[in-house]
């Protein structure tokens, strides 16, 4: 057994590798997949050495425990919370060693989601269509880790960055997603368009990879029944039958039923993948390009 390789020791809520994912298979029914916050899994990438695309860890909420089997350069990004080497604190988003057989603590998050946790070398997992992240909709990817789950990892490749802390943007108090009208906005009434952009929603608790969910003032439908199963898109806005949007993200469905009302510019969700339950969502209307 090689000896390049993070034992998990405390898997957390919800711990999935992921990278870039895998975009251009929609059309054999794959979504993207991918790295929900792409900004901050590029960044501490970058803090370690490894490039922009390695596989990282994405934490959900509560965070995980690693040992390496051999020293590594590790860095924490995204959601802010403490992280701890054999109990003693080390700085968030920068680079910190630690060394063969140190147990490395990724705390709960103060605030935001999802933390990433980049290792020098990177998460070799098996890639699958060209990638190496966990998709929880397909099944594809490594599955979600569980206390136990050894990891290979890669051989560093370049120098970890030269700086002691790498700014990155708070979570957001307010999340403000601009949208674009969708494919079948006229499926609602002018009232429930109108509402869609200018009335505040609240991220729902029941939000995970494949969507955001909101809870806020239901929208309204002008044609009955359902459409045929049509493709769908990273940001798209699907209403079910409750008239609750949600907000496609990197796992969502590549075809759906439901009549998409928007689609949100896709620099946006990074910041709703750090949205937790109860913060407000407005969705504020733009033109298309």
């Amino acid at each position: 057994m090689t000896d390049r390789a993070l034992a998990v020791v405390r898997a957390g809520a919800l711990t999935t590798v992921q990278d870039r994912g895998r975009p251009g298979h929609a059309h054999l029914g794959v979504p993207r997949s991918g790295a929900l916050d792409a900004p901050a899994a590029a960044l501490v990438n970058r803090l370690v050495g490894n490039p922009p695309g390695a596989a990282v860890l994405e934490t959900t909420l509560t965070g995980c425990t690693l040992r390496p089997r051999c020293a590594v350069t590790v860095a924490v990004g995204g959601a802010p919370c403490p992280v701890a080497v054999d109990g003693r604190p080390v700085p968030w988003a920068a680079h910190v060693r630690v060394r063969a057989g140190a147990v490395l603590d990724v705390g709960a998050a103060d605030s935001g989601v999802r933390s990433y946790v980049a290792v020098s070398g990177g998460v070799l997992v098996e890639p699958v269509l060209g990638s190496r992240s966990t998709d929880l909709l397909s099944g594809l990817g490594p599955p979600p880790l569980a206390d136990g789950t050894v990891l290979p990892l890669g051989r560093p490749g370049g120098r970890h960055a030269r700086v002691d802390v790498a700014p990155q943007p708070a979570p957001p108090a307010e999340l403000v997603l601009r949208v674009t009208p969708g494919p079948r906005a006229d499926w609602f009434t002018p009232e429930a368009v109108r509402a869609f952009t200018s009335r505040a929603y609240r991220v729902s608790s029941a939000s995970n990879r494949i969507g955001l969910r909101v809870d806020g003032p239901a929208l309204e439908r002008a044609r009955p029944g359902e459409l045929p199963s049509e493709g769908t898109v990273l940001g798209a806005v699907q209403v079910p039958p409750d008239g609750m949007p949600v907000v496609f993200l990197a796992d969502h469905p590549t075809t759906g039923g439901y009549p998409v009302i928007g689609v949100v510019r896709t620099p946006d969700l990074p910041a709703a993948a750090q949205a937790v339950p109860g913060t407000p969502v407005h969705f504020m209307a733009v033109r298309r390009r």
